[in-house]
């Protein structure tokens, strides 16, 4: 099933706006140098808001495993995603779903998604040192052909101006937006979630993808 992501939530109206919009994950990032970062307590408080069933996507940078884990308990999240730099044999046997982010240059993905067994990898364009939300479009034909081998959730300089065309591309499991939906860093623009959503979810259908 075709799945749409609304990530960089940094306050529970637009956490339960993108939740009534229909997005299926609600993305936070715990990055503190992220513009999206929250921290746990935050995180908490905005989980323990939202209504029952909500989806919720924790996006962690270079953090242990054991602060993921902590994290991912206290605020009964749906999975992980690491967003870093981690080594891979410290994440094993996650007792949540993983979510791995790569990149993908020159045909290749970074770090080998071989090396990383994930519910999803979601592709991303952030340039090197840079965790997500940079708003640069991935490269979608690499994205295509990576899409055919692994369940791949397409991230990068999506807005609802592109996804349609994303989609038609990409042939993806699903789509994860974070810049591109924003009124300002860690605010979201509601009309632009609501676009996103439908443009996603019109081209998923057309696509065969739902």
């Amino acid at each position: 099933m075709f799945s749409v992501k609304i990530c960089g939530l940094a306050n529970y109206d637009d956490a339960l706006a993108a939740l009534e919009a229909g997005a299926d994950y609600l993305g936070f990032v715990t990055y503190a140098k992220s513009p999206r970062g929250i921290d746990a307590k935050a995180l908490r408080a905005i989980c323990e808001k939202l209504p029952s069933g909500a989806r919720k996507v924790g996006v962690f940078v270079n953090a242990s495993r054991a602060t993921v884990e902590t994290v991912a308990c206290d605020c009964g999240l749906t999975a992980i995603q690491l967003h870093g730099d981690e080594a891979s044999g410290e994440f094993q046997a996650m007792p949540l779903p993983l979510w791995r982010a790569v990149r993908l240059s020159d045909r290749l993905c970074r770090p080998p998604a071989d090396q990383w067994p994930a519910e999803y990898y979601v592709v991303d364009a952030a340039p090197a040192g840079v965790y997500g939300g940079a708003g640069r479009t991935a490269d979608w034909s690499a994205a295509a052909e990576f899409a055919r081998r692994h369940a791949t959730l397409l991230a990068g300089g999506l807005t609802p101006e592109n996804v349609i065309e994303a989609v038609s591309a990409v042939r993806p499991a699903g789509v994860d937006v974070a810049s591109g939906v924003e009124a300002a860093p860690g605010h979201k623009d509601r009309a632009r979630v609501r676009a996103f959503i439908a443009r996603a979810r019109a081209a998923a259908r057309k696509a065969g993808l739902e």
